[in-house]
C-alpha cells in the first residue's frame, strides 16, 4: 500500500472477540487502535472452555489466537480481569504464541503463577501485578482496573481509553452491597466514568434472562450458617474451587458450630493458598487435609470439596460412588451443593446426586434453598450500571446467542438504541461513529488433548466421536508375489454387534476375488476396494457404516 493510501485510512477503535460471544466460557477479547493497516492491539482475558460429551477425550477447549499471534509485534499486552478459569485458564497453553506481558491483580497473579509453574513457564512469562484501582498505559491504551463484585477476589472492570474513543469492559460482575470478601463495587468511580462519557459498554450477559437483583453473598452466608447449625451428622459443602466468598462463608459456618474443616480437592487447596498469600482468610484457622476426615466425630466435621459440576474425578463424585480413598459419607450426613449447574453439566451433576441418594445421604441444592447466588447481573443490576455509566452504545458479551439477543432487547428498552451483537471473529468499529461490523478475522477452537494442542475441526476428537457411534473394523491380508492370498484374511471388529464378523470377512474375500490379478499389484487400490465392500456389508446387515481400516502386505 502506498503512502498516500495509508494516509487516507482513518484511525479507529475496534473490538474483536476470539471467544466469549455466542458461548459461555473461553473469554478472549481484543481491542485495536489506529488505522486498519497498522493497528495496535490489546488482549483482555484468555480463558478456557471445558470439553463436552461430543468431544470424547477432550477436557479443555481453547480459543484459536492465530490471528492476533500474527500481529504480536503490535500486541502491547494481555490484561486479565479476574482469576476464573474461563478468563485466565488458557494463558499457560497459549502464551508461547503471544509472547507479551501479562497484567493482572495480586490474587489473579497467584492463581496464574501456579498454572505457569505447572507448564514450566514461570521463568518466561512477564507478569505485571497491578492493584485494583491502578491506572497504567500500554501503547495507545490508557487503562484502569475498576473494582466490581463477583464470585472471586479482586474482580475488575477495565476502562479503556484511546485517541479514538472510551470503552468500559465490564468483565464478570454483579452488584453486591454486602460481599463477604473484597472491597466491593466501586460505584463512585463508575459514576465518575459515566459523567466523563463512555462511548461503548462491553457488558456481561450471562444472567440477563432473570429479573430483579441477585441475592447478596451475605444472604447466602446466613442460610448456610443456619443449615449447618441444624445438621447432626457430617456436612459436606461442594462449590466452585475458585469461589472464595463461599469458601469463607462455609468455614465461618463450621467454626460457629465447633466443626473442624477438611479440604478435599487440589484446585480448592490452591485457591485457599493463593488467598492467604494475598492476606485473605487470615481468620479461617487451621484447615485439615482429607486424610484426617475419618478421625473426626460426625458432628464435628465439615468437608469442603470440589466437584459441584459433576466432574468424574473430583472429590464429591468419588465420595458419591463410595470410591474416595479417605472420605466416606453415610445415612444422616448432609451434602450442600452451593453452586449452579452450568448448562451442559446437567447429566454429570444428576449422576452424582443420584449416587448420593443411593447412599441415603441428604442433599440440598440451590433449587431447594438459598445456598448459592450467581456472580452475574440480573436485569435490575444491568439497569443500575447503565444509569451509572450512561453508555452511548452497548455490545453484549459473555453469553450464548439467546443471552446476547435478550441483552440487546433489554438495553433497547432502557433507551440504549445503538446495540450490536458480535460473533467470535467479527471486527466491530466502536469509535468514531456508530457501532458497525467492518471486517472478519479467522478464529475457532483448539482442543487440549492430553499434553498436546490439536485442531478441533479435523482433530482426533472428530474421529473418536465417529468411533463412539459406529465402531471400527480392522482388515489385514497378506498377498504373495503372484497376487494370491498367502493366508486367510484376518478381521478385528470393535464396537460392532456380535455375529457380524463372518459377513464382513466374506465381503472382504469377495472383493479380493473379484479384483483382477494385475490390479492387485496396486495395494492402495486393492485396500480401498476391500474397505468399501466391508463397509457396505456392515451397512446391509447392521444399518450402520463403521470405520474400516485395511492393511495389505505384499510378500
Amino acid at each position: 500500500m502506498n503512502a498516500r493510501r495509508r494516509a487516507q485510512l482513518p484511525p479507529e477503535l475496534v473490538f474483536l472477540p476470539l471467544g466469549g460471544t455466542g458461548e459461555i466460557g473461553m473469554n478472549c477479547y481484543c481491542y485495536g487502535s489506529g488505522p486498519a493497516d497498522e493497528r495496535h492491539w490489546l488482549m483482555v482475558d484468555l480463558g478456557v472452555k471445558f470439553g463436552e460429551e461430543t468431544d470424547p477425550g477432550i477436557d479443555v477447549v481453547l480459543p484459536d489466537v492465530g490471528f492476533i499471534s500474527a500481529e504480536k509485534s503490535r500486541l502491547h499486552g494481555l490484561v486479565l480481569t479476574h482469576a476464573h478459569e474461563d478468563h485466565l485458564g488458557a494463558v499457560a497453553w497459549l502464551w508461547p504464541q503471544l509472547e507479551c506481558p501479562v497484567y493482572c491483580t495480586p490474587f489473579a497473579a497467584q492463581i496464574l503463577a501456579l498454572k505457569l509453574k505447572e507448564a514450566g513457564l514461570d521463568e518466561q512469562v512477564p507478569v505485571k501485578v497491578m492493584p485494583v484501582g491502578s491506572r497504567f498505559k500500554l501503547g495507545p491504551f490508557e487503562l484502569e482496573f475498576v473494582s466490581v463484585t463477583h464470585s472471586i477476589p479482586e474482580p475488575t472492570a477495565l476502562l479503556i481509553e484511546t485517541p479514538e474513543g472510551r470503552v468500559l469492559h465490564s468483565g464478570d460482575w454483579k452488584i453486591d452491597r454486602t460481599p463477604v470478601l473484597g472491597q466491593g463495587m466501586d460505584e463512585k468511580r463508575l459514576r465518575e466514568i459515566g459523567a466523563k462519557g463512555v462511548d461503548v459498554l462491553i457488558c456481561d450477559s450471562t444472567n440477563v434472562l432473570r429479573e430483579g437483583f441477585s441475592p447478596s453473598e451475605a444472604d447466602v452466608a446466613a442460610r448456610i450458617a443456619a443449615i449447618v447449625s441444624q445438621a447432626t451428622g457430617r456436612v459436606a459443602v461442594t462449590t466452585f474451587a475458585s469461589h472464595l466468598d463461599r469458601i469463607a462463608t462455609s468455614i465461618r459456618a463450621a467454626r460457629a458450630c465447633g466443626r473442624e474443616v477438611v479440604i478435599a480437592g487440589r484446585a480448592m487447596r490452591n485457591t485457599i493458598e493463593a488467598a492467604r498469600a494475598c492476606g485473605m482468610l487470615n481468620d479461617s484457622g487451621r484447615l485439615l487435609d482429607e486424610e484426617e476426615f475419618g478421625y473426626l466425630p460426625p458432628d464435628k466435621v465439615m468437608l469442603l470439596c470440589t466437584g459441584s459440576q459433576g466432574e468424574p474425578r473430583a472429590a464429591i463424585a468419588r465420595i458419591a460412588e463410595d470410591q474416595h480413598p479417605h472420605v466416606s459419607l453415610e445415612e444422616g450426613d448432609l451434602v450442600i451443593f452451593s453452586s449452579k449447574t452450568i448448562p451442559g453439566n446437567e447429566k454429570e451433576v444428576s449422576r452424582v446426586l443420584n449416587n448420593l441418594a443411593e447412599l441415603d445421604i441428604d442433599v440440598i441444592t440451590s433449587e431447594d434453598d438459598l445456598v448459592h447466588s450467581s456472580g452475574h447481573p440480573r436485569q435490575g443490576e444491568l439497569a443500575m450500571l447503565y444509569d451509572w455509566v450512561k453508555p452511548k452504545a452497548l455490545i453484549p458479551m459473555h453469553g450464548e446467542p439467546r443471552h446476547l439477543r435478550a441483552h440487546r432487547e433489554f438495553a433497547h428498552g432502557k433507551g440504549i438504541r445503538d446495540v450490536l451483537i458480535p460473533r467470535d471473529g467479527h471486527i466491530t468499529r466502536l469509535a468514531p461513529g456508530p457501532l458497525d461490523h467492518i471486517d472478519e478475522a479467522p478464529c475457532g477452537r483448539l482442543h487440549v488433548d492430553g499434553k498436546l494442542i490439536v485442531p478441533s475441526e479435523d482433530g482426533p476428537a472428530k474421529q473418536r466421536r465417529k468411533l463412539s457411534y459406529v465402531g471400527i473394523v480392522f482388515v489385514s491380508l497378506v498377498i504373495t508375489a503372484k497376487s494370491e492370498l498367502a493366508a486367510d484374511i484376518e478381521l478385528i471388529a470393535d464396537g460392532l454387534p456380535m455375529g457380524l464378523e463372518d459377513d464382513l470377512i466374506e465381503a472382504a474375500e469377495k472383493a479380493f476375488g473379484s479384483t483382477p490379478k494385475p490390479r492387485r499389484k496396486d495395494v492402495n487400490a486393492l485396500a480401498e476396494s476391500i474397505r468399501t465392500s466391508v463397509r457396505r456389508a456392515a451397512d446391509i446387515a447392521w444399518g450402520k457404516k463403521p470405520i474400516v481400516k485395511v492393511s495389505v502386505t505384499q510378500l
